[in-house]
């Protein structure tokens, strides 16, 4: 299999149950819920076209490109880990595999090949394909009118507010962790506000910050 990739870069995760923590980003070209471009914002089936901030358009970005086996996209990948490990204390390896759509890339064979080279594997995904088989600490992000299939996880992290993915459809699925996350539109403070009230009556939920974008890093 040969893997599109949009970009690879490293930075912090920003979201989530392991916000704070240095990461390569490994981004995949490609979703399977609307095209990316500006003229299809209006057809996404998941709804999530109408608000989606990232691009995963082509493999034009920095350290993107076609990448013809599993060793080869592992070994891009870990040429922007940093070379810094103190002796006897090695720090594990952390990729967030996203998109776009990353399962619709994410094959047994490049998970496997992550694994074996000591990677912790971190994938975030809108819960419409299958996961492949390996270690992996599974984010699910649900988008509206969309078909979910996986239904457990590590955490569930969900875009707040969405009209047909209200937080209660989640609340009974085999997650560890809730998020709510303030979509990033014009309305954000009161996407904010709502979120953070939301939570306080519903403890059971915890409010997901974008700390990479209040920190202004990629």
């Amino acid at each position: 299999m040969t893997y599109a990739v949009k970009e690879i870069f490293y930075t912090l995760q920003g979201e989530g149950a392991q916000a704070g923590r240095p990461a390569v980003f490994l981004r995949f070209a490609g979703c399977n819920l609307w095209t990316g471009l500006e003229r299809d914002r209006d057809k996404g089936p998941g709804g999530c076209s109408r608000w989606c901030d990232t691009d995963f358009v082509g493999t034009d970005g920095s350290g993107g490109g076609k990448f013809q086996s599993p060793a080869q996209l592992v070994s891009a990948v870990a040429s922007h880990w940093p070379d810094s490990d103190r002796p006897g204390h090695p720090v594990k390896r952390f990729v967030v595999c996203t998109g776009g759509e990353p399962l619709l890339q994410l094959d047994e064979p490049l998970l496997a090949e992550f694994n074996a080279a000591g990677w912790f594997v971190a994938v975030e995904t809108n819960g419409t394909v299958d996961p492949p088989a390996g270690e992996l600490w599974l984010t699910v992000s649900p988008k509206a009118n969309s078909a979910l299939r996986v239904l457990r996880g590590n955490e569930l992290k969900l875009v707040f507010p969405q009209v047909g993915a209200e937080p209660e459809r989640f609340q009974d699925l085999a997650f560890q962790h809730f998020f709510l996350q303030p979509m990033d539109s014009a309305d954000v403070a009161q996407n904010t506000s709502q979120a953070l009230q939301y939570c306080l009556a519903h403890p059971q939920w915890r409010l997901s910050l974008q700390t990479h974008k209040i920190l202004q890093i990629p």
